[in-house]
Order: structure tokens, then C-alpha cells, then sequence
């Protein structure tokens, strides 16, 4: 493609509200241009990218035997109605209403409408197992877009979703489609970790996520520096390694009034309520509290949670469920301040002196704790999550009444699991890991043109024509090319060069009648002569170096 016929509206500064390293790269290089508050146009070289991310995508997709389909944004509110997710999904749904007043949602998800799709098809066990995917814009109304692609209210994403008659059947299928993620990201050039996490509103109970290192990312991953243990922050479990108590246990002390407290030994209350009950958990003061293992272990959604109450946690009311951190099971005299007595107590054993139903995992991991799986220590790193692959279950398949007929004719739901991954975050992920100061630094696989072929001065008839039969040249050779024939400055093309980021750079210069070019990668520096005639095979030679 000629550059001066191709729409690549370059920025020489970069927007002030550009806060990641991709957003702004991808600004300033021409890929997206921002058309209201998280929301993007791709550019011809972003789409291109978008595409060859999408085409490893539907590769490894159709390797697992997954069909593609196409559904349609707008969803029916009826169908969010059936699982009762219009009401709780939050705000964060695109909510509309047509003419006739019937509302819909614009899609975040997709397991509402695929449900409804095949519950009236997958009727009896022989059509099980079936996989079907699609590659489509979604919707959410983010409170706080930010960092361009990465928090954005309309993305690119793939999800997929499989039926199955047996537990067996759909653990087989989740780890294909891990396996094909981990394909997917490895040909996109990506360092990853696939990591346990939570399910969130999707629901189900075993997940993984797949997070790319960056500094940028919003999410912390805690991995074994031993190991392969990887898990989001969140999900991580604390090792309960400590046998016995920490001392000799003391006659509990009432003091009034609130008290100093070492540090070491003061304990904390967290008060949560659900829609159905109330529960106060106690872990140390030093500790964080994790409020998705609460959640999980009360086993359902927190309505509320609130550290400190004026209840007395020491004497709670009945009903009041009570929970203490593994933590705790160990200390033989913690303190603890008392708001609704105003007293503090000493010498609390917590097994002896709280009405604790269970002692549970129930706060963050901490880096330089034991890694859960016994191998090495906990370190932190950020991530960006791009995909996620659930076990479902029934619960879509309860909800709206998708049931098969077994062997003995049995009507049963169907089971199922669904698989995401976020296309235009794996554009700026990607962005994230291959940049320098001076532009993008694309991997092979995804750049927009494997060669940027620059002619120096084209009112050189010389250049112009040796120009013009290198580009037929490679042309034909099957790579894509970028050919810069515009009458700019040579400062100006080469820094667009640096700033677009294709992997080769050839560029015809002074001595284009010698029929001699200089070759470089974008990744480096140096410049290398060669004639033309050895040109193909420097080319080749390259890029078999490069990522």
C-alpha cells in the first residue's frame, strides 16, 4: 500500500489525557482515534491488526471444533428477565427502549441469547457436545473509562460457549479451549499468565484468567517464584502452615475505655450483609480483608460490607452468623477494642472466647507468603486481563428452561461453559509489551506490514523506480508492505517509521542507482547496506530473528 494513499493521521504530540503507553502510541500512530468517552474508531492500521489478531483467534477456534456465528447486540430485556440479571447486573448494562416501549439491552455478554438460541435444538443428548462462538462488538457503560482500549464502554471480543450432558464432557471442553487460549497468545507474542480467578456476574464456580504483564494492568496476579502457581490477588489462597498456638493462653482481660494495642496482637470485625443474613468476620489488624472469600464462602452476593460497627461483636445477636480468618486459629492473646461496650479486651484466645462458627481463608495473600501450592514464595506482578474461560454449569440452563432428553429420556439442563476474550485489549496489550520511546516495536505476527519501504527522496527518479520495483517485488514474495512514496521530509518518515513500528524497515536512498539499499529491524538502530540482489534473503534472514 502507498502511504500517501492511505489514511494514517499521525500526531506529533500526545493527548494530555492519554495516561498508558498504548493509548497514546496508538493515538499518535494513526490506529484509533477516540469518537466520545471510551469509545474508538479503528484505523486502517489498527484494524489491520485487529484482524490478524482475529484470524489466530478463528484458527485455534476452529481447531477445537468450535462453529462461528453472529448474534445480535441488541438483546431482548426479556431474556435478562428470565435470569433475573437485568435487575442485578448494575449499571454497567446498556439499557434502551424502542418505539413500542419494549426494552433492551446493548450486549455486555452473551449467554442470555445463546441460551435461547439452542434451548429448543439441543433437545436430547445425541447433539451434545456443540461449541459455537462469535466475534462481536460489546457494550458496557463504564462509570470511569480509561487507558483507551483497556477500559473502554464498546470493545471487540470474542466469546464462545459449549453444551454438554455430563461434567466430564465440559471439563474436556474447558481445557481445549485453555490450551487454544494459551496458542492464541503465545502466536500473538504476548508473555501471559493464566491465573485462578473469580467468576464475577458471569457466575459458575471454576475459572481461569489470562492476564499479560504490564505495569498498566489493573490487576494484581500473586505467583510462586518456584512454581507455575499463578491466581488474581483475589483468588489466591493463604497457606495455613502454623500448628499450635502462638503462646500460653491467659484469663480474658476487660479493660475500659480504648486501649493502646501492639500492633502484632490487635484483631479486627468486618461486618456483611447479605440479602438474607448478616455476618461478622475477625482477622488480624495487620491483614486485609477479602471480600470475595467472604462471598464465596457465604455463597452469595454481598449486599454490603463495612469494617467497624457499634454492635457487639464479642455478644453478637442471634442469627448473626461469625467467622474468623485461619489466621486466628493460631493467636492465644489478641486484643481487641469493643466499640459497643467501649472496652478493650487482652488476652482474647479467639477459639475460646468468640462464638466462631469456622475458622476460613478470608484475606488477601501477602507477597513473601509460602505459595499456596508449597513451592517457593508469593511475588506480585500487574496484568491485564484479555480472556477468561468459566465452567457455567446450569445455572443459565436452570433459569430459562434449555433442557436436554437423556439415555432414559430424562429431561435435564443442559450444562455449560463459556470462554471470552477481549480482542481490543489484546491490541493494547500487546501495544503494552512491544514499544520503545519512539513508537510501537510490532511482533511479526501482528503488524500491520511486515516491511516499511521508504523512499528517501522520490523527485529522485532513481529512488522512484527502484522504489517501485522493490515494492512489486515483495509484493509478489507474499508480504505485506507499507511503501513510503511521499514528498515529506527525511526526518519526518523516518520518525512516522519509528512511530508506526513495522517490523523491517528498507529504505532506498543515495545510492539507489548502485542498486544498493539499507536494511534494518525496527527494534534496532543499525542500518545495513545490501544490494538488491541479496535483498530477499536479507529479508528472510531477518525476520527470522525477530519475534
Amino acid at each position: 500500500m502507498k502511504q500517501s494513499q492511505m489514511f494514517i493521521p499521525t500526531m506529533k504530540e500526545t493527548p494530555a489525557d492519554a495516561e498508558s503507553a498504548s493509548h497514546r502510541l496508538l493515538l499518535r500512530g494513526g490506529y484509533i482515534r477516540q469518537n466520545a468517552s471510551g469509545v474508538y474508531s479503528y484505523l486502517p492500521l489498527g484494524y489491520k491488526v485487529i484482524k490478524k489478531i482475529e484470524a489466530i483467534i478463528r484458527e485455534e477456534m476452529d481447531r477445537t471444533g468450535s462453529q462461528e456465528l453472529l448474534m445480535p447486540a441488541m438483546q431482548p430485556a426479556e431474556l435478562w428477565h428470565e435470569t433475573g440479571r437485568w435487575d442485578v447486573y448494575g449499571p454497567e448494562l446498556m439499557r434502551l427502549k424502542d418505539r413500542h416501549d419494549r426494552f433492551f439491552a446493548l450486549g455486555a455478554t452473551g449467554e442470555e441469547l445463546i441460551t435461547s438460541l439452542v434451548r429448543d435444538y439441543l433437545n436430547t443428548y445425541k447433539k451434545l457436545p456443540m461449541s459455537l462462538y462469535q466475534i462481536q462488538t460489546k457494550f458496557r457503560d463504564e462509570k470511569r473509562p480509561r487507558f483507551g482500549l483497556l477500559r473502554g464502554r464498546e470493545f471487540i471480543m470474542k466469546d464462545a460457549y459449549t453444551f454438554h450432558d455430563s461434567a466430564e464432557s465440559l471439563d474436556e471442553a474447558y481445557w481445549a479451549m485453555y490450551h487454544a487460549y494459551c496458542r492464541i497468545f503465545e502466536r500473538c507474542g504476548l508473555t501471559f499468565r493464566a491465573v485462578l480467578a473469580d467468576s464475577g456476574a458471569i457466575g459458575g464456580k471454576d475459572t481461569h484468567e489470562f492476564q499479560a504483564l504490564a505495569e498498566i494492568g489493573e490487576d494484581t496476579i500473586a505467583y510462586s517464584d518456584t512454581s507455575d502457581y499463578a491466581a488474581n490477588l483475589e483468588m489466591a489462597s493463604v497457606l495455613d502452615q502454623e500448628e499450635g498456638k502462638d503462646g500460653e493462653t491467659l484469663p480474658l482481660e476487660k479493660v475500659e475505655g480504648k486501649q493502646e494495642v501492639d500492633g502484632n496482637q490487635a484483631i479486627t470485625a468486618y461486618w456483611f450483609q447479605t440479602r438474607t443474613e448478616r455476618a461478622v468476620v475477625f482477622l488480624k489488624a495487620s491483614d486485609e480483608i477479602n471480600d470475595v472469600k467472604v462471598k464465596n464462602l457465604l455463597g452469595t452476593d454481598l449486599i454490603e460490607s463495612i469494617a467497624g460497627s457499634d454492635e457487639d461483636v464479642m455478644h453478637p445477636e442471634e442469627g448473626v452468623r461469625v467467622f474468623a480468618d485461619n489466621g486466628l486459629k493460631h493467636v492465644a492473646r489478641a486484643a481487641y477494642y469493643n466499640q459497643a461496650e467501649n472496652c478493650t479486651y487482652f488476652h482474647l484466645d479467639p477459639s475460646r472466647d468468640l462464638p466462631i462458627e469456622s475458622f476460613d481463608d478470608l484475606r488477601f495473600i501477602k507477597e513473601g507468603d509460602p505459595s499456596p501450592d508449597g513451592k517457593g514464595a508469593i511475588k506480585f506482578a500487574r496484568g491485564i486481563e484479555i480472556g477468561q474461560v468459566f465452567k457455567l454449569g446450569t445455572k443459565y440452563s436452570e433459569a430459562m428452561n434449555a433442557t436436554y432428553l437423556d439415555m432414559d429420556g430424562k429431561a435435564k439442563p443442559l450444562i455449560m461453559g463459556c470462554y471470552g476474550i477481549g480482542i481490543s485489549r489484546t491490541l493494547s496489550a500487546v501495544c503494552e509489551q512491544y514499544h520503545d520511546d519512539e513508537g510501537m516495536v510490532w511482533p511479526k505476527a501482528l503488524a500491520p506490514f511486515t516491511i516499511h519501504l521508504i523512499t528517501v527522496n522520490p523527485k529522485k527518479d532513481d529512488q522512484l523506480a527502484l522504489s517501485e520495483q522493490l515494492y512489486n517485488q515483495f509484493v509478489q514474495e507474499g508480504y505485506d508492505v507499507l511503501w513510503d512514496d511521499r514528498k515529506e521530509r527525511p526526518g519526518v518518515k523516518f520518525a512516522e517509521s519509528e512511530l508506526i513500528g513495522c517490523p523491517v524497515q528498507v529504505i532506498v536512498g543515495k545510492r539507489a542507482s548502485e542498486q544498493i539499499v539499507e536494511l534494518a529491524a525496527r527494534k534496532d538502530a543499525e542500518r545495513v547496506e545490501t544490494s538488491t540482489a541479496q535483498l530477499s534473503d536479507a529479508v528472510k534472514q531477518l525476520l527470522t530473528t525477530l519475534a
